[in-house]
């Protein structure tokens, strides 16, 4: 994939422009719901999510874009409800001629991608949650929140934001690495400002969609690491307990630090019934760091 198809733009709900590319060309259709932050244009040149872009391209049609307010998308939306981020994926859907499709809901893009499941069961093929959750904070139902990480991130809106201080919550063990670093940063400044950030976190603690996954019907996976510090897998194993039918993988890893072939694989085989055939020498590698560190040593 030297060379990648154009982005391009769709309006949803509001008059709102929304960026989004289609790569691969495989019999399946997958959109890939992003995480609080992203930025279209970047995420193949510095290797943010290239190494799963790819992988999940060999087999499908994957649709990939930037949330209201994200990223290439337009950015003066103020804070956008949950419901109007989920007609994102609706118009991304219908730009690209696409009447179903399975979601895989990333982090923050979790509680949209299940909402829309809920809602739009008859467009959903299939719903991947991967390091997400039905709710961020913690209730005295729902102990899975995490107070702490949320208070790093405020703390990172208001001294940080745009340096990669980010890593020191989603990725712990490379936090003091200055490639990593360097790159999470360029991420941070290109997907939008503190404020923008602070707005679509904001909305985040006021979202609670258990009541929504009890209702989900269509095949569900959950996939979580297992040392997940932002996102606890313990709100992996709820998904996977109160979604009726669920199957829950749990990897190795944090939250941005995992093996990108090892997910596309689970993905593949759950989404297909098979997976493909792999060469014994085929190179592991994690979404963040694959590329950018440049060798094994260094990682």
């Amino acid at each position: 994939m030297s060379t990648l198809p154009p982005i391009q733009y769709t309006q949803a709900a509001g008059d709102v422009d929304i960026a989004y590319r289609v790569v691969g060309s495989g019999p399946i259709d997958i959109v890939w719901v992003p995480g609080l932050i992203s930025n279209l244009e970047i995420e193949w040149e510095d290797h943010v999510r290239a190494p799963t872009y790819r992988r999940l391209a060999s087999f499908s049609r994957l649709i990939t874009f930037d949330k209201r307010g994200m990223g290439l998308s337009d950015r003066s939306v103020g804070a956008p409800t949950l419901e109007e981020r989920m007609d994102d994926v609706r118009a991304v859907m219908d730009a690209v001629g696409s009447e179903q499709a399975a979601l895989i809901g990333v982090s923050e893009g979790g509680p949209m991608s299940i909402l829309f499941a809920a809602t739009y069961p008859e467009r959903t093929t299939a719903l991947v949650l991967f390091g997400t959750l039905a709710r961020m904070s913690p209730d005295v139902d729902y102990p899975h929140g995490n107070d702490e990480a949320i208070a790093d991130l405020y703390r990172f809106f208001d001294d940080g934001w745009g340096t990669g201080a980010s890593v020191e919550v989603f990725a712990q063990a490379f936090q003091d690495h200055p490639v990593v670093r360097d790159t999470i940063g360029r991420i941070e400044r290109a997907s939008g400002s503190p404020r923008t950030v602070r707005a679509v976190l904001d909305g985040l603690l006021n979202t609670d969609v258990r009541a929504a996954a009890r209702t989900i019907s269509v095949p569900t996976l959950v996939v979580h690491t297992t040392d997940d510090r932002t996102v606890p897998i313990g709100n992996g194993r709820w998904l996977a307990d109160n979604i009726d039918g669920a199957r829950l993988v749990e990897l190795p890893g944090e939250h941005i630090v995992f093996d990108a072939d090892r997910f596309g694989d689970e993905v593949e085989s759950f989404l297909t019934g098979g997976r493909a055939v792999t060469t014994p020498d085929r190179v592991l590698s994690t979404v963040m760091f694959s590329d950018i560190v440049g060798s094994t040593e260094q990682a």
